[in-house]
């Protein structure tokens, strides 16, 4: 696929998960208001930039008034930076950035070592914190969430897999688990999980792999959105392209207010 349709396809998804029309511009960033934007938390700011320019949800128009003010004047790659953030009044908190890649058949660098990667559907008790020993209702030990700090699973997104689940193991345990769940645009949303303690040989590779594979047999695009730079790395090597990025922010109430001196207003 050329990097133009390319570009195309990436800015079509991200426009239908703003919840209201809001195509990307030729430059620049478009912030629209939006309380049911899937480009962030519930309330949040969610701004997204791929290729050379980026849209904005707010979740009402103070907020909306907020983000022009603070976004006017720098580029747009500069929007989902964290320095142009941190520190800045009336930001709460952040979320991100997280880089977002993409890949299609043609560029795709699938792993060659040829581990025993096998199938398992999703929600397998051997992936799932769900999946307890009865009757002493304690994790199994083949469970692989269990051997994995709780911000690693939310991370990964592990459990939001809608596909199979890609897994490999070490002594009857799941060490790696990777699989997909399916956005809208038919995109392949990529999630990839590996033991704390069997990391670094190649393990998240192999099942990332399988799971890429599936989803182009399967005609979808697949996507990978990270924050860590590891992840960024294991992307790159199977040939995924990084577009764009992807940044949330909190703003306080009434902000937008604040710095116009207005109460009420409309945005575009």
């Amino acid at each position: 696929m050329p990097r133009s349709a390319l570009l195309d396809r990436v800015q079509d998804l991200w426009g239908s998960l703003a919840g209201v029309p809001a195509g990307f511009p030729a430059d620049g960033v478009r912030v629209v208001v939006a309380p049911e934007s899937r480009l962030c938390p519930p309330g949040w700011v969610g701004i997204v930039v791929v290729g050379g320019s980026g849209i904005a949800t707010a979740p009402d128009a103070a907020t909306a008034r907020f983000l022009r003010g603070s976004l006017a004047g720098g580029p747009p790659r500069a929007a989902v930076e964290p320095e142009r953030w941190s520190g800045r009044p009336g930001v709460v908190d952040m979320l991100g950035p997280a880089s977002l890649a993409y890949l299609d058949e043609r560029e795709f660098r699938p792993a060659t070592r040829g581990a025993d990667v096998a199938r398992l559907p999703p929600g397998h008790p051997d992936l799932d914190r769900t999946g307890w020993c009865r009757p002493t209702r304690r994790p199994s030990p083949r469970c692989l969430v269990a051997d994995v700090a709780a911000d690693d699973v939310a991370e990964s997104g592990i459990d939001d897999i809608t596909s199979p689940v890609f897994v490999v193991r070490d002594g009857g345990q799941v060490a790696a688990a990777a699989g997909y769940r399916q956005w809208p645009g038919s995109v392949a949303h990529l999630c990839v999980l590996t033991s704390t303690r069997l990391r670094g040989r190649g393990l998240a590779r192999e099942v990332a792999s399988a799971a890429v594979a599936d989803a182009l047999q399967n005609h979808l695009l697949p996507q990978w959105r990270a924050r860590p730079e590891p992840s960024r790395r294991l992307a790159r090597r199977l040939g995924f392209q990084e577009c764009g990025a992807q940044l949330s922010l909190r703003i306080a109430a009434h902000q937008g207010d604040r710095d116009a001196g207005v109460t009420s207003g409309g945005a575009r």
